[in-house]
């Protein structure tokens, strides 16, 4: 395991919202791969799905004002939604089982931490050997604890525009601040 202090990567790669949803992505391109036709439109959806939430975080913690902010992470939000819906269609269409929240194999999902395990390396479980309803189970799991985690983070971001205000809020103090000739950003 490679020291992760020495490391540098960008803020939004430390958010656990984030690092799962690159383990979605990934796993959810294992997953299409394995079970789906890849000729199919499904397969190609859900793979976009599975990317557009952790780049829509990406694209929003690196966007200037917090408003975009809130509405890309409100657009990861809707993109993992549609992937958990995907993967309960997958396993009701097949008449496969959804697992319970109390089976014991969902709580041991429901333990995975993510962590980083190199500069471009996250601890990524493999559904090589699993079967498709236990692939399909884990990653819904996985979309379900994520989307929690996109919902407080949304949360968080709006509580922080409403105490600190926004990027046009902002300017337009700096502005005021610089016309009354004190340079502090308070007017």
């Amino acid at each position: 395991m490679e020291n992760q202090k020495n490391e540098s990567r960008p803020g939004y790669e430390y958010l656990v919202a984030y690092m799962l949803g690159k383990v979605i992505q990934d796993l959810t391109v294992q997953f299409c791969d394995k079970f789906i036709d890849k000729k199919s439109r499904t397969h190609d959806q859900m793979v976009q799905a599975a990317r557009s939430n952790s780049q829509n975080v990406a694209e929003g913690y690196t966007a200037e004002s917090l408003k975009s902010y809130i509405f890309l992470v409100g657009v990861a939000h809707g993109s993992n939604e549609e992937l958990t819906k995907d993967y309960q269609d997958f396993l009701r269409q097949r008449n496969l089982l959804i697992w319970e929240k109390n089976d014991p194999r969902i709580k041991k999902f429901r333990e995975f931490r993510v962590v980083w395990v190199s500069l471009n390396t996250l601890n990524t479980p493999s559904i090589s050997a699993e079967s498709a309803e236990q692939a399909a189970n884990m990653l819904l799991t996985f979309c379900q604890m994520d989307g929690f985690l996109l919902a407080k983070l949304a949360e968080s971001l709006k509580r922080k525009h409403e105490t600190e205000g926004g990027f046009t809020e902002n300017l337009y103090r700096k502005r005021i601040s610089f016309r009354n000739g004190n340079g502090n950003g308070k007017p």
